[in-house]
């Protein structure tokens, strides 16, 4: 855990220790001290069969008296519980042996490029996507504030279209080995709380406090909980799921960064995929769902990286993590597009998912895996700034077109 290079985290494992410490001292106190009252009982029970009245009566007050210190020591271990509860729902994954040392994102390894060097684009091409998108009245982010206020964006026209083709294509890329879901967009603290989003993160995400409920950041969290509690059989697993829904985040921490257009946005549309396996299975579907995602960026013919994500930069949950990044010319900027990532049993633990092994007996934690086979606004962005011809308007590219209605490009007006 000292490979994430956040020295704070030390002492909480070190104070989670010393509370596991008194639960188990507690617990010990509280069983022991049952057992006494529990003895008493049968004896008053005996006394009185043999007439000794007054014995009973002392012994059952003894008993009694035991019994409220019992019912002390049970309340105390509940409070150090739900304390260590809370501090380990805090404390984050341990990163993989394979995931690169480091203390922040600028300590990221970059995997490989593919695609045109950023300096091989054209003047034309070096436009941003909120200007290309006003000019061809595809984006409309005036009006999105007007209904909903700022980080919301409407698409209209060709843009709206284009945008529901992006997920239609990443849904049917994918349709040969994951089963589509439309879970719901509303969710339990229970269910946010699996995948690792609460209870740290809570400000990020959109509460609606009198249903006690929250809008999905990701469908990774619903898909995460449908085997929740559940035990699958080693030869059921992989279990191989995918779903394409609004994703909502309130982007609580994006002061400063650049929130123009499509970069950084309260609510948007993803095509997740994700898997439940054994260990064994796990390195190679995480290869396996990065390269899916790949194709997809590829096939729109977008310049993209892969980053490996440092252990100082890796989420609460992860265990190893790649980002794809696409180029966008129009803003000289590598945009983060997806996110693959191996969260070994940090989920399944917290949302009791396992399986039984073909071979010993008992059950195990499944691993969990997931990635953004197609997350819209950093993707249509990079793809209305590359594919922006001299005359202005924007070809859409080929895969989209089954899609589009016939249109093969967006005119200029």
């Amino acid at each position: 855990m000292a490979r994430r290079h956040e020295p704070a985290l030390l002492g909480q494992l070190d104070a989670a220790a010393e509370l596991d410490r008194e639960l188990r001292d507690l617990a010990a106190q509280r069983d022991d001290l049952r057992r006494q009252v529990n003895e008493r009982s049968k004896q008053v029970g005996r006394l009185r069969a043999a007439g000794d009245t007054a014995g009973a009566e002392a012994l059952m007050a003894e008993s009694r008296r035991l019994g409220d210190v019992e019912a002390d020591v049970a309340r105390q271990a509940d409070d150090v519980e739900a304390d260590l509860r809370e501090l380990l729902l805090r404390i984050p994954n341990v990163p993989s042996d394979d995931a690169p040392d480091g203390k922040s994102e600028a300590d990221n390894v970059v995997l490989r490029t593919e695609g045109l060097a950023p300096s091989e684009y054209a003047d034309h091409q070096r436009v941003p996507h909120w200007e290309i998108g006003a000019t061809l009245g595809i984006l409309d982010t005036e009006g999105a504030a007007k209904i909903s206020g700022s980080m919301f964006t409407m698409l209209r026209g060709l843009g709206a279209t284009v945008s529901r083709g992006l997920c239609q294509l990443a849904l049917d890329r994918n349709a040969d080995a994951f089963e589509e879901i439309r879970p719901p967009s509303l969710v339990t603290t229970a269910t946010l709380t699996a995948t690792g989003q609460l209870p740290k993160f809570a400000d990020d995400a959109y509460a609606v406090e009198r249903d006690d409920l929250w809008c999905i950041p990701t469908a990774e969290v619903p898909l995460t909980s449908i085997g929740r509690d559940e035990v699958y059989a080693e030869a059921d697993l992989p279990v191989r799921l995918m779903a394409f829904t609004p994703c909502f985040r309130r982007e609580a921490g994006s002061a400063g960064r650049d929130t123009r257009g499509l970069l950084r946005v309260h609510e948007f549309d993803k095509v997740e995929i994700l898997a439940y396996a054994t260990p064994s299975q796990a390195p190679a579907l995480l290869d396996e769902l990065l390269e899916r995602a790949v194709a997809t960026i590829a096939a729109l013919g977008l310049t993209y990286r892969l980053v490996e994500i440092c252990t100082g930069d890796l989420g609460q949950s992860h265990h190893r993590s790649i980002d794809i990044e696409v180029y966008a010319p129009g803003t000289d900027q590598w945009l983060e597009v997806s996110s693959v990532s191996w969260f070994s049993d940090y989920q399944a633990r917290r949302a009791n998912i396992r399986y039984r092994p073909a071979a010993g007996k008992g059950t195990e934690f499944v691993h969990t895996l997931n990635g953004s086979a197609l997350a819209v606004p950093r993707v249509l962005a990079a793809l209305l700034e590359v594919h922006r011809r001299p005359d202005g308007s924007v070809a859409i590219p080929e895969p989209l077109w089954p899609y589009t209605r016939g249109a093969r490009v967006i005119p200029a007006p």
